[in-house]
This record gives structure tokens, sequence and C-alpha cells, in this order.
């Protein structure tokens, strides 16, 4: 019964990674990486809807739900979070699999896949187009540099204690930060994402993550890199999510090109899908893309097997 969840701990230098899985061992892999500030049980919804024989493990990324801190001193950068791919698809003996990532998760999971393409056979993309662009701006893309550095030495220097709330405004808190989550969703999430003290709940996130740093990549990257995996891309955007063009600013000047040129370049060879929802769709209106996922899933999987 896929509603039936374990609980996984992968050891690694700092710590451990934790996760949770669903559905048969021997069945086809998937992993499910969450988006930036959330965790694990994103996926809680949507992963009973999906295919019965595939196994689903979803992971905390390190500083994310039940996963352990990062060391002192370190800051969070695209890349840590793609070896913590790497560790937990070692600690499980995956050689190939699917993955399926939701925002920054997507983006990770588009990182993997062009550095360990061997390793992949299908992506899946939730509210992501798979990539983090660098701005055109030369000055921009240093100062991005510089605050990552800024906010890390910050703080250090506060050294705060993380702030206990109680269960009623831990969640307000949650749902002012985010206006796509239903109090439903936020209540999920906070399960896994905060931990019971005396004074209070007390959120499990590292605050160094605000410290994050990307890896940035140009439109034209972007298609040559999708084009070496076409064919085994499901792109699923939510129609008041964050990537719809004509709803964007002009900040966002760089996910209207990077759909522009997908849908250019690439129509044929990825799936893009546009439903209605929002950012969390998967979490708060699952039929909305089980449906869709199930079959992607299920008809590459039979062509996997020809």
């Amino acid at each position: 019964i896929l509603g039936m969840f374990s609980e996984l701990k992968f050891p690694v230098p700092w710590g451990h990674m934790a996760a949770k899985a669903w559905g048969p061992l021997e069945g086809h892999p998937v992993l499910c990486l969450h988006g930036w500030l959330d965790n694990a049980n994103t996926f809680d919804k949507l992963i009973p809807l999906l295919p019965k024989d595939c196994y689903y493990v979803a992971m905390d990324f390190s500083g994310h739900g039940l996963s352990s801190h990062r060391p002192a001193g370190s800051a969070y950068h695209l890349l840590d979070y793609v070896s913590d791919v790497c560790r937990v698809a070692a600690a499980l003996q995956w050689r190939r699999f699917t993955l399926m990532g939701h925002s920054m998760g997507g983006a990770v999971a588009g990182m993997f896949c062009f550095l360990y393409p061997e390793m992949v056979d299908k992506l899946i993309l939730l509210e992501s187009l798979g990539f983090l662009l660098a701005p055109e701006d030369t000055e921009a893309w240093l100062k991005s540099k510089r605050v990552v550095i800024d906010r890390l030495l910050s703080l250090e220097a506060k050294q705060q204690a993380p702030k206990a709330r109680s269960p009623e405004a831990a969640l307000q808190r949650l749902l002012e930060a985010n206006r796509h989550l239903t109090a439903e969703g936020g209540a999920i999430l906070l399960q896994r994402g905060a931990t019971e003290t005396p004074a209070g709940l007390v959120y499990n996130r590292d605050m160094r993550v605000h410290t994050q740093n990307r890896e940035s990549l140009t439109v034209e990257q972007c298609v040559k890199l999708l084009q070496k995996i076409q064919d085994r891309v499901l792109i699923i955007v939510a129609q008041d999510g964050l990537l719809i063009p004509h709803k964007l600013d002009s900040r966002n000047h760089f996910v209207k090109a990077l759909r522009k040129a997908f849908e250019s370049t690439l129509k044929e060879h990825i799936q893009i899908a546009e439903v209605p929802g929002s950012h969390f769709v998967h979490l708060n209106e699952p039929k909305a893309v089980s449906g869709i996922i199930s079959n992607f899933l299920m008809v590459q999987n039979a062509r996997a097997r020809l």
C-alpha cells in the first residue's frame, strides 16, 4: 500500500541524510527531491497516487527536514545538494533511476542529470525548468556571489538560537512566507520540518540555507544539455505557479527566455504540461498532476523493458 512509508537514514561524514520510502524494494527506483526550505513530506499526497510498482524514495537535503546540518563554517551550494543525491544513490546502490524534483529540487535534478547522465533514465520537473540561469549582467552576477558570503558571515557573527513558536504561530509563519501553500500542506511540511521543544516548535532547517550559492547556466547551455536527454523529460507547470511567462515580472526575463527556447527548440522532444494550481500543486491538488506523471512513468518503463 503506497500510503504506508518507511523512514531511512544514511550516514555521511557530518551526520546523516534522512529519507522516506514507499512501495516495493524491487520496484523501479524513483528519487524525489523537494524544494528550498521544504522537506520530503512535500510528496506525501502525490506518491500514493502514482504507479504501485515503483520504489519511491523522497530524501531531505542536508540542512532540511530530518537530515543533519552541514559542518560549521559551510555555506550551501547547489552542487552540495547534487552531492547529497550522489550519496543517497550510492547508499541505495542505485545505478540508474528516475529523478523527480520540485522547484529547487528540479534544479538539483537537472544539474545531476547533466553531470551523471548515465544514471538517469527519466527526469520529472514539477514547477521547475531544471536550471538556474546566470544573470546577464556581470555586476548582478558578482553581487549575487558577494551576498552569499556576507550572509554566511553575518549569521556566524549573530549566532542566534533557533526561535521557538507555538504550533499555530509556526504554521502561520510558514503560510505567510509562502502564499502558494494551503494550511493542510503547511501542516504536512511542519510535521517533518519542525521539532517540539519545551519552549515550542523550532524549525529544523539550517539558517545557512538562506546563503544558497547557485550554479548558473546560460539559456544556450540549458537547451544544449536538455537535448542530450530528450524524450525522457516531463516538465509540469502550474497555471498560478512561478513559471507562467505572462504572469512574471521583468526580473524573471530568464524564465520567459528559457520557456521560449524550450518550446521552440525542444517542443517535439520534451513534454511540457500546464495544469491548474499553484507552485505547490503536487501537494495541494495532487490529482491534477498524478495522472500525467503516472502515464509518463508507465509508458517510459514499458519502453525501457522492450
